[in-house]
């Protein structure tokens, strides 16, 4: 039996995240060869996430250098991964979202014929600058995909209104849903968790680019705002590496009792920070969907989301970045318990915990493999 030799590539620690679950049902098809080719895009954040899934790499381009740029980052992914994908020839490589490495990958892919599945295909805002330069990236990697794994029915319908081959395009949830059933513990402890103790905790996360500059001042003075405001109310910050992301939080936030910057979390002390918190405060992507599916509601700060499934169904809610609506959407989580509960308890439409199974599936059906 030939098996399809499959890479799975990804580079950020979002993306290992959501592929590292998939990678794991992969590993479990002996019809399968499954190949991890990590770019390096991020690298200790990267590795924390490989640590936690106990998943080796079979190939890491470790493209991260100092001052790295959108440009330096797609060149070197397409220089090195070009090389590795000329002598393994997959059959198959699946990419997940909207980041450069994302691109960069399915670009190289595509220069040498082979196909390309997506996994989240189809989320859009239809607006090149927001998120920047993620929206290119996500349409551009739709763009030239033999195969579109969607995680709702939002996302599959845009790819038809593209023109996008129906029967190559899979509704399958989000593998993110599926990483928090190996996370989340109920014994779980640490000490800035205990520093939050039994005060309302609102776990926050910023740093888009796009935000960066005025609109994130606009953000940290918000919340520096909502402490101020409400005694029993404590913020955890785990900050981004990014130096101007830290030089303007530590400007404004560093003084703050009540508001704890810590160090960027590996994946199984998010979820489980996650879990524990009130609300979740981020201009993130994929937090959009996992908080939900814990039950907490999200204030995203953003102008646009590429996820507005979840602004309908309610358990997200676009605030932007203007300080005082984004103070006033808080504080209305705060005071407003009716508007609470509604967020908590509104139905996640990003899946059930079983989207890996559903893109393993569609690529065994792809390759005639099912049987």
């Amino acid at each position: 039996m030939k098996k399809i030799k499959t890479a799975v590539v990804f580079g950020t620690r979002p993306e290992a995240i959501k592929m590292c679950p998939l990678v794991l049902e992969l590993k479990k098809h002996e019809q399968i060869d499954c190949r991890v080719y990590l770019t390096g895009q991020h690298r200790e954040m990267l590795n924390q996430v490989m640590e936690i899934f106990k998943i080796q790499a079979d190939q890491n381009l470790d493209i991260m250098g100092d001052g790295q740029t959108l440009t330096s980052i797609t060149a070197n992914v397409l220089n090195k991964l070009g090389k590795v994908l000329d002598e393994d020839r997959p059959d198959i490589i699946l990419v997940h979202g909207d980041t450069s490495t994302s691109f960069s990958a399915a670009l190289s892919g595509f220069y040498r014929h082979i196909p390309i599945g997506h996994v989240e295909a189809g989320l859009r805002t239809y607006n090149m600058d927001s998120p920047y330069p993620e929206e290119f990236n996500r349409q551009a990697v739709d763009l030239i995909s033999e195969l579109y794994f969607a995680p709702t029915e939002l996302a599959r319908k845009q790819l038809l209104n593209e023109k996008k081959k129906p029967e190559h395009i899979f509704v399958t949830g989000n593998t993110v849903i599926d990483a928090l059933k190996n996370t989340v513990t109920d014994d779980y402890y640490n000490e800035h968790l205990e520093w939050a103790g039994d005060s309302r905790m609102i776990l926050f996360t910023s740093h888009r680019r796009e935000n960066i500059g005025e609109p994130m001042r606009h953000l940290f003075y918000a919340v520096q705002r909502v402490v101020h405001d409400f005694p029993n109310v404590k913020l955890i910050y785990p900050i981004h590496k990014n130096p101007k992301v830290r030089e303007i939080a530590h400007e404004i936030l560093a003084d703050e009792e009540r508001i704890r910057i810590i160090e960027p979390l590996d994946v199984f002390d998010f979820h489980n920070f996650m879990a524990r918190s009130f609300f979740v405060m981020t201009d993130s992507g994929g937090i959009q969907e996992e908080a939900p599916a814990l039950g907490k509601p999200v204030l995203v700060m953003r102008d646009t989301t590429e996820r507005p499934e979840g602004v309908e169904a309610g358990t997200l809610k676009l605030v932007g970045t203007d300080e005082d609506t984004v103070y006033k959407e808080a504080k209305r989580l705060l005071t407003d318990e009716n508007s609470y509960q509604a967020m908590c308890h509104a139905v996640n439409p990003y899946g059930d915990g079983t989207a890996s199974k559903r893109i393993t599936e569609a690529i065994l059906k792809y390759f005639n493999a099912d049987n």
